[in-house]
């Protein structure tokens, strides 16, 4: 019985016996090793001599607070409002308006290039006024003598629009197609030799000058404007330029007495 009671007590004893000293020394540097990592880990403090490092920035909204508190301060931080932190943002009404501005201008834009480059001869005709009407109302007259298969005739015919357009109400546009036989005593007055071929007539109908062929517009625009000023002769009286052929015309019957075309 003494002899188990010193055995418990000797296994009891070792027990709570102070740790050995190689055992304690591993343990504190083990703890040493440890405090060093969490320090290495640390945001760097501003040194005395350093330049500051960057304030920190939110990777999450739910980082925002404490960068501002970081950035203005506790009590500063408590008071920015939210258009201070975040950029206005356009809202719909602006959106709206964008949106109807650029297709405004779209429309534009198409009407514009349809003016510039979708006339043609067919246009030209149809709006001209016919031969004898223009002979008896008064108004200065530009007969163009022209073909449907007339390559000049066809690049001239947007610029012959816009100047018809600018002088319509002053100045008659009168249209003859060369291969219709109902101008064949038109084509020898006029001389008709190529296409197109513009006379320019004044008040009663003498002609006072003529061009032909592909040439600036501005020729043909001063010529209009004189005829439209009552001017005694036209600035470009003889004009040649390149021209189609009157030779190669296709001659038809007319099919209507009363078509200019």
């Amino acid at each position: 019985m003494a002899s188990m009671a010193c055995g418990s007590f000797s296994l009891f004893h070792e027990r709570v016996s102070p740790l050995r000293p190689t055992t304690h020394l591993r343990r504190s540097a083990a703890r040493f090793r440890l405090v060093e990592k969490s320090r290495r880990a640390l945001p760097p403090r501003y040194e005395a001599n350093s330049e500051p490092a960057d304030p920190p920035v939110a990777d999450t909204a739910s980082e925002l607070e404490s960068v501002v508190v970081a950035n203005f301060g506790e009590d500063n931080g408590a008071n920015i409002s939210q258009s201070e932190l975040f950029p206005a943002l356009p809202n719909k009404s602006i959106n709206r308006r964008i949106a109807l501005t650029s297709t405004v201008a779209a429309f534009g834009l198409f009407l514009s290039s349809r003016l510039e480059f979708g006339i043609s001869l067919k246009d030209l005709s149809s709006a001209a006024v016919p031969y004898e009407e223009a002979l008896l109302n008064g108004k200065p007259t530009v007969v163009e003598f022209y073909a449907d298969w007339c390559e000049v005739c066809r690049e001239l015919a947007p610029d012959i629009y816009k100047v018809e357009n600018q002088y319509k109400d002053r100045v008659n546009f009168v249209l003859l197609n060369v291969d219709n036989t109902k101008w064949e005593q038109e084509l020898d007055e006029f001389g008709v030799e190529g296409i197109p071929h513009f006379a320019f007539l004044d008040r009663n109908g003498n002609e006072e000058g003529n061009i032909v062929g592909r040439l600036p517009k501005k020729y043909l625009l001063e010529n209009v404007e004189a005829l439209a000023k009552g001017e005694p002769s036209v600035p470009h009286a003889r004009m040649v330029g390149q021209y189609s052929s009157a030779e190669s015309r296709k001659v038809y019957q007319v099919t209507d007495p009363r078509s200019h075309g």
